[in-house]
């Protein structure tokens, strides 16, 4: 086995692997996001909590911030409990020294501010070094505060509060390129909103129709278009995926474009729409393309063709066989998510059994992974993986029966310029990082012979 696009070298490369482990059920990551630099990266958790990983100098990254973005709530008109889950974060673009970064649960979407103090007044006449008020009858004379250096201190505040605008869960939110405004998506709805308004939005899709009883669909999830302000896309549980375009009209309900492939019926069953159902969408960085993940597959849309995708990849085809137990466990529902590398070359997703499989648009080749705490000793060697259906041919071959459904890879990230991917696996959030050649240069992302090194952080950090 060979791996793919720059992460997959020859044995005089070394590589770098940290993770973090959590034992708390509400510390089980529900979202994983890099910043537009790649330098931070934010993960969510079920507990409503935010944590931010700032990379050092020496390349790893360590914790940078930490703090309580939802708390539970209770809906008192409907008698429905609202977790602090989080379900998606998204990043602003930076402008200044402070960070920006959108947080969302299931109906309140948060703008946090994080940003880095380390100096701070002294000196005031009306109140003393605590904070407490002076008796002013002893203030005798007026002094000008002065700043004196802290340790550096990371602030994390909210700034703008995004409420009361979904009936159903929201599910997606997105970041404009016009740096303005941003959208959030809910099962039957997808809201416009701007930075600097909290108190209202504008609805631009409502697949809700008169009669509840006539609903064929819901919204999965929805993104913009990186360059193009006026451009969206969001898919169904159909399997569709439609183009929007705001220039043609401020209510999106007509899709400009509708990228959805002819089902087979001779391989139609009563799996084929659940499986159909788009768990993810991203826009490739250069805006050519579309990348569509549904339970079995990944696809790659041009978004000039619409009647098929261009490529097509089987994530965990050896499942058709187990869709009946994977029903009645509830598992073929996972919404497993999937991600571009930098140049858009290779693409990443999670399957069962803490794997994720990468593959090369170039070469269509591909690599299975694992990402588990048994096989990440220090320094060892993380070997490529390999599922059978039938009889095992390598001591190595996992057994499709032998899988682990309970674990699982759903949320990952890739950074936007450099080699770096991020996984989250349940409890645990694993960063693996090309390390760089003696010469101080990265090895040409190309596959190569020989299985990649892995080693583990010495200390990995903990929360």
């Amino acid at each position: 086995e060979a791996g793919v696009g720059g992460f997959y070298q020859n044995k005089k490369t070394f590589f770098s692997f940290f993770f973090i482990l959590v034992c708390d059920p509400a510390d089980v990551i529900s979202t994983v996001e890099f910043n537009q630099t790649g330098e931070f990266l934010a993960t969510g958790d079920k507990g409503g909590r935010v944590v931010i990983f700032q990379r050092e100098p020496q390349g790893e990254y360590n914790v940078y911030s930490t703090f309580q973005s939802h708390e539970p709530e209770f809906d008192y008109l409907k008698s429905l409990e609202i977790e602090e889950r989080i379900n998606k974060i998204r990043w602003l673009p930076l402008h200044n020294p402070a960070h920006f970064l959108l947080a969302t649960n299931d109906k309140t979407i948060k703008l946090w501010k994080v940003s880095e103090r380390d100096k701070r007044a002294e000196g005031y006449n009306l109140r003393d070094e605590e904070g407490r008020l002076k008796d002013l009858s002893t203030v005798t004379t007026l002094q000008v505060p002065v700043l004196r250096p802290m340790d550096l201190l990371v602030e994390a505040s909210p700034r703008r509060v995004f409420a009361n605008a979904h009936a159903y869960h929201i599910n997606s939110i997105s970041v404009n390129s016009d740096c303005e405004t941003y959208l959030s998506a809910d099962d039957l709805r997808i809201n416009l909103w701007n930075l600097n308004i909290t108190d209202r939005s504008f609805n631009i899709v409502d697949l809700k129709p008169e009669n509840m009883e006539d609903l064929s669909e819901v919204i999965t999830v929805a993104e913009f278009h990186p360059h193009h302000c006026h451009l969206l896309a969001f898919s169904s549980s159909t399997g569709t995926t439609r183009l929007c375009d705001m220039r043609a009209s401020a209510l999106c309900d007509q899709h400009a474009k509708l990228f959805e492939e002819a089902a087979d019926p001779s391989h139609r069953s009563f799996f084929s729409e659940i499986v159909s159902s788009v768990s993810d969408v991203k826009f490739s960085h250069s805006g050519r393309y579309l990348l569509t993940r549904d339970y079995l597959t990944v696809k790659v849309w041009d978004l000039n063709m619409e009647n098929k995708p261009v490529e097509t990849y089987q994530v965990h085809d050896y499942l058709r066989t187990k869709l009946c137990s994977l029903y009645e466990s509830d598992c073929i529902f996972d919404k497993f998510e999937c991600a571009w590398n930098g140049t858009d070359s290779v693409i990443m997703t999670g399957a069962y059994n803490n794997y994720f499989r990468m593959f090369d648009r170039a070469s269509l080749r591909d690599v299975t992974l694992e990402a588990s705490r048994e096989v990440c000793k220090r320094r060892a060697v993380l070997q490529p993986r390999r599922v059978c259906v039938g009889k095992k041919q390598k001591e190595t071959d996992v057994s499709v029966d032998s899988l682990d459904f309970r674990k699982k890879i759903l949320h990952t990230a890739w950074h936007p310029k450099e080699n770096i991917i991020a996984i989250a696996a349940s409890n645990n959030l694993y960063i693996f990082q090309d390390r760089l050649t003696p010469n101080g240069h990265h090895n040409t992302p190309e596959i190569q012979s020989a299985p990649p090194k892995w080693q583990t952080q010495p200390n990995p950090p903990t929360y």
